[in-house]
């Protein structure tokens, strides 16, 4: 682990990695404590040991488990599909081969996306769902991550690796912080985020990832139009008020979306909450695991939904009360933003 970001050699300290091998590709992950199952999946260009403050602790009252994404961390990176669809696909095989049936699944970023997707896929394996400063909630993303989704983005990342660039990249991420803008909350994340491409294998998974939710114009990838499907799936939506990769007004309109969620923002916080305050983090997730029942999935009730949401059988289409409350919450959300 030398030269490893300090998250990293924590992680490795409190619990090492194990590898498995499916479908010929070795997927990293690791694996802690006895209960009831937890996943913790991770977002774009990060790995598991972005987890190493909260596992341990988790890991006191349950089976924790925190993968390494295909594409990151210590897992392969093949020319594979990177979309939230295979991800979820993937997540699921592994569960399988370590003999887990279901589990709270906790998303954060990217990784939010990948849980409501494997929720939406595999309702009957997903007792609940803590999305942590997710994707997939809204179109909008930082403008970083719009201009790495374009043509010649593997040069640009590739230049980033230039002997002294990292010294300007590091100089660059201090100014932001010391601008106090909001994505200065988590400039050390993106000097982790540089650390972790380190390739040009690393970096094609990583761009591939990336091309697979979020174009030029924002993110392509959403829940919106199957929110009504949440009804019934315990769910807690935890965000960074200062989040500058994902605003959190887009905490605002999932959880108007989402029947019955809970909500908890974290003020002063960035895009990773979990690391700003990881005791506050962790006691709301055993507080909501404690306080919910899992979900119980019913097929009949899930074609009930399905057929609510489909008027006059033409198609697919979201709920209009679903939509309305989105616009009123994330209205509400810019007025107190503003002022």
């Amino acid at each position: 682990m030398a030269g490893a970001p300090a998250r990293g050699r924590r992680a490795e300290q409190s619990v090492g990695l194990s590898h498995r091998i499916i479908h010929g590709y070795r997927r990293a992950y690791r694996m802690a404590g006895e209960g009831p199952a937890v996943l913790l999946i991770h977002g774009i260009g990060d790995s598991s040991a972005t987890w190493a403050e909260v596992i341990p602790e988790l890991a006191r009252h349950h089976t924790v488990i925190a993968p390494d994404l295909l594409g990151h961390g210590d897992s392969d990176k093949p020319r594979a599909d990177y979309s939230v669809a295979g991800y979820a696909n993937g997540i699921r095989d592994l569960l399988g081969v370590l003999g887990i049936e279901r589990a709270t699944l906790v998303g954060h970023s990217l990784g939010g996306g990948v849980a409501m997707q494997f929720a939406y896929q595999y309702p009957e394996r997903t007792d609940r769902l803590i999305l942590v400063s997710a994707g997939g909630v809204g179109r909008e993303v930082n403008p970083v991550l719009r201009a790495v989704s374009l043509p010649g983005a593997d040069l640009m990342l590739s230049a980033l690796r230039l002997p002294g660039m990292r010294g300007q990249v590091s100089l660059f991420t201090r100014l932001i912080k010391l601008l106090d803008t909001d994505l200065g909350q988590d400039a050390g994340e993106l000097l982790d985020l540089m650390d972790a491409l380190p390739d040009a294998t690393s970096r094609s998974a990583f761009i591939s990832t990336l091309r697979a939710v979020v174009d030029w114009r924002g993110q392509t990838v959403t829940m919106l139009d199957r929110c009504y499907l949440a009804q019934g799936m315990p769910t807690l939506l935890l965000w960074g008020s200062r989040d500058g990769v994902v605003p959190v007004r887009h905490a605002h309109g999932a959880h108007a979306a989402m029947p019955g969620s809970r909500l908890e923002i974290f003020e002063g916080a960035g895009h990773f909450p979990f690391h700003s305050d990881p005791a506050r983090f962790r006691a709301l997730v055993e507080d909501f695991i404690r306080t919910t029942a899992p979900a119980d999935w019913s097929q009949e009730h899930w074609r009930e939904l399905l057929r609510a949401g489909l008027p006059g059988g033409a198609g697919p289409a979201p709920d209009p009360a679903c939509e309305r409350a989105v616009d009123r919450d994330l209205r509400e959300a810019s007025e107190r933003s503003a002022t």
